[in-house]
């Protein structure tokens, strides 16, 4: 064991982004910490490699704008609160727009290094199979989507809650030099540069209304994989497989992640194309690419055949093709306390996806909540919440709170996991919304980008003064 700290460990059980931040953050406070981690004993249905923090699905964080962007908030307020995850996502971006897209083995490879070579943390390979042990005092369940049958039957045995799951799909990830650039162009939707890119960070593959059609009706008739032990599960409207948002109608995906608008065909300019599919860039050496919003539960040799209709991708190699896992989460606002903590049991935590927040960068901030909320109880200081009109304090009163009570059913609340978005945050004080001077229509898009702009800011702000740091709007202020 590395400790050296006056305190005795916090346990933290999975080494995901969660766990990671969670781990990181307890140590960066002086508090030795004892990471689980059960990859390297025993695998999951999505997971590739035992590496912590390792990206299953997409390898975008999502907008990186903190402007007017909830996504690119809580990334800006990560890194105010120095999370481990944040860096090194900056530190191994690629290219993609106006988004924060890794190359995710160098991502993961970093986020490892990191937390074995810090001297307050410990990594334990092992399957954590029942609730912590009572001798752990304080511990912290950032098992994920994925967590193990076992484990995920003591959660119920100790909350006699049931465990509500739905399904989560991936993307394939084509190899570059296998997509005909004759056909595909490159351009980001209406040419928006993002961190590390250049306004033509996407691979762009035209299709024209017939095209389209026969794609739409080869996804509704594909062979898909059987349901399993997970038959009769919800999709999460986020992360909606393709062919599950071309049954819901024809022009659903047009709407969707195949929308044409902002794009223009560099071999043909002046025909505007039907629908369009994007990829986007997958690992620093540019030679993988995912295409995006095309997570699928189709069978891989539907997957080749269908996918490879799409004009450009005829002569497409996969590097993966698409696949299914569950994603499981608690009721968290009856069963967790504003602190994340288990009310039925003091002492442990959750944090990450299994909390019910969705998406990489809110599952991380869960865990950096969780992370410094136990290092506050390890040093007998009081635990201070974010404020509610920061990023971390809005996704933090989803988790636990702010849902409707069922009318018909008594105690139960309307949880559904949730990413960052601005309807999230508190509304802004009365007058805020001002029509800039000089401007003679201001309309409701104006308005709408002002007030986004203006929570944005209150929160960074707000943020800052949290965690006793400068805030980064202190200059334009």
């Amino acid at each position: 064991m590395k400790h050296t700290a006056p305190y005795s460990p916090i346990h933290v059980v999975g080494g995901g982004l969660a766990g990671s931040e969670s781990a990181w953050q307890i140590a960066e406070s002086g508090v030795p910490v004892i990471l689980h981690e059960m990859r390297g004993v025993r695998g999951t249905e999505a997971h590739k490699s035992d590496g912590l923090a390792e990206l299953v699905c997409s390898n975008s964080f999502r907008s990186d704008d903190a402007t007017s962007n909830a996504v690119g908030v809580i990334h800006a307020e990560m890194r105010l609160a120095g999370s481990i995850i944040m860096a090194c996502a900056d530190k191994h971006q690629v290219p993609a727009g106006g988004a924060l897209a890794v190359d995710r083995d160098a991502f993961s490879e970093e986020v490892t290094n990191a937390i074995h070579t810090h001297p307050l943390i410990t990594v334990v390979r092992e399957e954590v199979t029942g609730l912590p042990p009572r001798e752990w005092d304080l511990a912290i369940l950032a098992t994920g989507p994925l967590t193990s049958p076992a484990l995920a039957a003591a959660i119920q045995a100790e909350t006699g809650e049931d465990a509500l799951a739905f399904f989560d799909a991936i993307a394939p990830i084509v190899h570059k030099d296998t997509i005909d650039m004759d056909i595909c162009w490159y351009q980001s939707r209406y040419d928006k540069v993002g961190p590390g890119g250049n306004g033509k960070d996407y691979i762009n593959c035209p299709m024209d209304e017939a095209q389209y059609n026969a794609f739409v009706d080869a996804l509704i008739a594909g062979d898909t994989v059987g349901f399993k032990e997970w038959e009769g599960t919800p999709y999460f409207d986020g992360c909606l497989p393709i062919e599950v948002m071309a049954e819901r109608g024809r022009e659903t995906l047009r709407h969707g992640p195949m929308k044409p608008m902002g794009l223009t065909n560099a071999h043909n300019p002046t025909v505007k194309a039907y629908a369009v599919v994007q990829l986007r860039q997958d690992n620093a050496l540019g030679t993988l690419y995912n295409m995006v919003g095309f997570q699928t539960k189709l069978k891989y040799g539907a997957q080749a055949e269908i996918f490879r209709m799409i004009p450009g991708l005829e002569n497409a190699e996969f590097a993966r093709l698409g696949g299914l896992h569950r994603n499981t989460y608690i009721n968290s606002p009856t069963l967790l306390d504003r602190s994340l903590q288990l009310k039925s049991r003091q002492g442990l935590r959750f944090a990450g996806q299994i909390t019910g927040c969705e998406g990489y960068v809110e599952s991380a901030s869960v865990g950096l909540l969780a992370g410094r909320f136990a290092a506050a109880d390890r040093k007998g200081e009081a635990v201070k919440l974010p404020p509610p009109t920061t990023a971390l304090g809005a996704l933090l009163n989803h988790i636990t709170g702010g849902h409707l009570v069922s009318d018909d059913e008594p105690g139960k609340r309307s949880f559904q996991p949730m990413n960052i978005n601005f309807g999230l945050f508190p509304e802004l004080a009365p007058g805020s919304i001002v029509k800039p001077e000089g401007v003679k229509r201001f309309r409701g898009k104006d308005k709408t980008i002002m007030k986004r702009q203006l929570i944005a800011r209150r929160a960074l702000n707000d943020c800052a003064a949290w965690l006793s740091v400068p805030s980064p709007l202190a200059e334009s202020a």
